[in-house]
């Protein structure tokens, strides 16, 4: 029991930990050339950008983005006084909470959620018994099925996130199921089928949408890949720092300050020599 709770007290809110690295958390890298997924120990490396160069980072012990972003946001603005104009990032941020934050924030969002590029194609349009694609009643909050059949509200139910955000999702049930003739298509459930909606997300995710679609969100969407990542492409590839030398989380995140200070350093270089 004594070792099992020294275990639980070094992982703390995590799922894991590394016996050479207590600080390191074990996450899914990305696949090598033979398309392996690579388990291994690491952190989580977060950063802000603007034309290449690093304004802000963060090391994180979380493997997941999605919940990261709040903190991030606030050590920018404890660092600079001050919160972006504009905030570009991909589906990973893409949540209730963090589109909460930015709103709050009267930050122009322009962050990606993880159907923005699924639901534009023909075939999710075009799928009656997807949640998106049910008539949604208003007036008497209810849905309408493919079968013609209700789903009427519920209940409510409540998600928290790591951060402590509470999120309801409601929860609305079809009338009857029995002998539908679109059932196997519709869902899988023995019984009636359930579907649960965050309309406040759907508001949010709408906003999101608009911007990303707008003349300057094309604009952005496309400066995003080529700005933040290859950052990460310079300093792992070009400069071949593809893990790092110390241990710990302190450690590790004085050795990424230096990366940045060196990356920083190059471009601006390089740029002038450019101008002569």
């Amino acid at each position: 029991m004594q070792k099992y709770e020294k275990h639980l007290e070094i992982m703390d809110t995590r799922n894991s930990y590394s016996k050479t690295d207590p600080d390191a958390t074990f996450m899914r890298m990305k696949d090598d050339h033979m398309r392996n997924g690579q388990l291994k120990a690491g952190y989580n490396i977060q950063i802000g950008t603007e034309n290449q160069y690093i304004l802000a980072y963060n090391i994180y012990q979380k493997p997941t983005d999605t919940t990261l972003l709040p903190h991030f946001l606030d050590s920018f603005k404890e660092q600079y006084a001050m919160l972006p104009e504009n905030l570009i990032a991909d589906a990973g941020y893409g949540s209730e909470e963090n589109y909460e934050y930015i709103e709050s924030a009267e930050i122009n969002c322009y962050v990606k959620y993880n159907m923005f590029h699924k639901e534009k194609k023909k075939k999710f349009k075009e799928n009656p018994y997807r949640v998106e694609n049910l008539i949604y009643n208003s007036a008497e909050d209810n849905y309408t099925c493919p079968a013609d059949k209700k789903l009427f509200y519920a209940f409510d139910k409540e998600y928290i996130t790591d951060n402590g955000f509470k999120t309801i999702r409601k929860i609305y049930e079809c009338e009857d199921c029995t002998g539908c003739i679109h059932r196997d298509h519709c869902h899988k459930s023995q019984y009636n089928r359930r579907i649960q909606v965050s309309h406040r997300l759907n508001e949010l995710k709408k906003n999101a949408r608009d911007n990303l679609d707008s003349g300057k969100g094309l604009e952005y969407r496309s400066r995003r890949c080529v700005d933040v990542e290859p950052v990460f492409a310079q300093i792992k590839h070009n400069k071949e720092y593809k893990r790092f030398m110390r241990r710990g989380l302190e450690g590790v995140t004085s050795e990424w300050g230096l990366l940045s200070i060196v990356h920083n350093l190059t471009k601006l270089h390089n740029q002038q020599n450019a101008l002569r």
